[in-house]
């Protein structure tokens, strides 16, 4: 197998001090050294959600948590705020829970627009949103402060926010948006392997779960809060992802937050001003883009398949051929986890050495 640098919207490149965090020896998850760990990570993660609140460690994918927060929190109806794959698919997710459903949509590339949130909360049908704030597929970041001032307005509506590609890359204050319930996984901006997932819950929120049947048991967030007060988990977790949590928690307090989210936004210019300088554009209104990865308009007819199996097998580095219906349409190119301009100009440096021989000759 040959073995390349992943730079597509997740997963990312894993550092070579995160995988040996992950041989750290495992523990038992009902000892005192397991509830050190848990309490010891649980500091540095509250910053990063900016919440003052317990923060949850799920052995799943972030997917799970977003299940469990439909059947934690929806007793009339659920929005889903669509604009993307990852977005468009919260809604099939819900009506498979059971649940009455409404899907918000907006064409991929668009972002959610708050009005339109405002007019369709109005009703007064729904207790439980969800939006996605970096829609991966698509390369937009919706504005999700304008979004949270609108479902403010409905203090009856419970907030799911999925961070996944944007937590840590930029500041996402949970508790100053009244985000009710805020998730993330490892796979993404954190550069750690796929298989735990990070949330936490508002007052509100889990008082609404109280009232809440049905809620299941491995995402009911009551366990979680019960759990979460004897520093442990509810069923048995990934600790060797636990481990290289810690490990990443302390690479980013020595780095400083200010500092990684400016190095986030100068890694993403390094893609935009490679993207103008061989004549791509993005996809999504660059307003309304993203700063953990670029989704970029193959407007050069680009054979993007075989051009990313050339950069593996030739340069050891890998791209992303775009997402369901805009696969080779638009392709992704991710800046997000432990890269510096440097690592993107090496990865730039390979891209316009093969760049040539997969454009149209009329393209050359």
């Amino acid at each position: 197998m040959i073995s390349y640098k992943l730079f597509g919207p997740g997963p990312v490149d894993i550092s070579k001090k995160s995988y040996q965090a992950l041989s750290t020896p495992v523990m038992g998850h009902r000892s005192g050294d397991f509830v050190e760990l848990y309490q010891a990570i649980q500091p540095g993660l509250q910053e990063i959600f900016g919440t003052q609140r317990p923060v949850f460690l799920s052995t799943s994918s972030a997917w799970g948590v977003m299940e469990g927060a439909i059947r934690n929190l929806t007793t009339k109806r659920v929005l889903n705020c669509m604009c993307g794959a990852f977005s468009d698919k919260w809604l099939d997710v819900s009506k498979r829970c059971g649940k009455e459903a409404t899907g918000l949509r907006f064409e991929w590339g668009q972002p959610v627009d708050p009005d339109s949130v405002r007019n369709e909360l109005q009703s007064g049908a729904y207790d439980t949103i969800t939006i996605v704030h970096n829609e991966t597929s698509t390369g937009v970041m919706n504005p999700l402060a304008a979004i949270m001032e609108v479902v403010r307005e409905f203090p009856e509506v419970t907030s799911v926010v999925d961070t996944v590609s944007s937590f840590s890359a930029l500041p996402i204050p949970m508790d100053e948006l009244g985000i009710d319930v805020m998730l993330t996984g490892t796979q993404k901006a954190l550069a750690l392997p796929p298989g735990l997932a990070l949330f936490s819950v508002s007052e509100k929120a889990m008082k609404r779960a109280e009232a809440v049947r049905d809620r299941g048991y491995y995402f009911d967030f009551l366990e979680f809060l019960k759990n979460h007060e004897k520093g442990m988990t509810p069923s048995t977790p990934v600790i060797p992802l636990i481990h290289a949590l810690q490990s990443k928690l302390e690479d980013i307090a020595q780095e400083g937050l200010e500092a990684r989210y400016a190095r986030h936004r100068a890694n993403n210019r390094c893609i935009r001003k490679w993207m103008d300088q061989n004549g791509f554009r993005l996809f999504p209104d660059e307003h309304y883009a993203s700063i953990s990865l670029c989704c970029i308009e193959n407007c050069r007819d680009l054979d993007v398949v075989n051009f990313n199996k050339a950069l593996q097998a030739e340069k050891q580095f890998s791209i992303n051929c775009g997402y369901g219906k805009l696969k080779g349409k638009t392709f992704r190119i991710s800046n997000m986890g432990d890269e510096t301009e440097s690592t993107m100009t090496e990865l730039f440096d390979a891209m316009d050495e093969l760049i040539d021989r997969f454009l149209p000759e009329s393209m050359v």
